[in-house]
């Protein structure tokens, strides 16, 4: 995806006249990183922040003892990092490049030259990121207050939501990650999705998770998929 593109279909960018579309492309560049680079780390000043281009990144905190929490994990179209490059503080997590990674990188001092010469951008910006801050709260919620089996059924149905698919879903991260960021560990998530099996609510295939009663993944997690 050409960086015009990118910028025309990402969410924070959206109802953008091209005029601006145009300046925030001529703003930016395209920076690659192999598996496993780091990006930023948390405590770093938040000069520019990302849009994926290509391949998939991870945003991570690690606890004294050296564990890794996985707070989430952005692929091709999403922005990460501009919630620090906005408010002007420093990074409160760390960024890593799951694969091999292109990102369009944005930086800040040159993008609030353009907020100041066309504030309508902070006001798309403030409407459209006060949005996402609502369903990150909702989505912390259903995760945090929910025993394991429950947070991955919601997880499910939030990734198939995601994914616009009503019986199956592609797990968008491995599963070691996908059990950091549940708050688990990899073994208590294999025995929950071998139990899911068992019980006849999925069949898993590797990432892909067919979902053969919704009915039953919804009394689990809590949560209707439907709107």
């Amino acid at each position: 995806m050409d960086p015009e593109n990118l910028i025309e279909q990402c969410f924070i960018f959206h109802g953008l006249p091209a005029r601006v579309l145009n300046d925030i492309v001529a703003i930016g560049s395209v920076k690659k990183f192999n598996a496993k680079q780091t990006i930023f780390m948390e405590g770093d000043r938040a000069t520019g922040f990302h849009i994926v281009i290509t391949g998939r990144i991870k945003i991570f905190k690690l606890s004294t003892e050296g564990r890794e929490q996985t707070l989430h994990v952005f692929g091709p179209g999403e922005p990460f990092g501009e919630a620090a490059v906005f408010a002007g503080t420093r990074f409160p997590a760390n960024a890593m490049a799951v694969k091999k990674t292109e990102t369009f990188y944005i930086p800040r001092e040159a993008f609030v030259l353009l907020l100041k010469k066309d504030p309508s951008i902070a006001m798309n910006l403030l409407s459209i990121l006060s949005r996402r801050l609502m369903s990150f709260a909702v989505m912390i919620g259903d995760l945090s207050l929910k025993e394991v089996p429950g947070r991955l059924a919601t997880y499910l149905i939030i990734l198939m939501k995601q994914q616009g698919k009503s019986d199956s879903v592609t797990l968008d991260m491995p599963k070691s990650q996908l059990a950091s960021l549940l708050g688990t560990i990899p073994e208590t998530l294999s025995r929950i999705f071998a139990k899911m099996q068992r019980q006849g609510i999925i069949a898993v295939q590797g990432p892909h998770i067919k979902i053969l009663d919704l009915e039953a993944l919804e009394e689990l997690s809590g949560t209707e998929f439907r709107d």
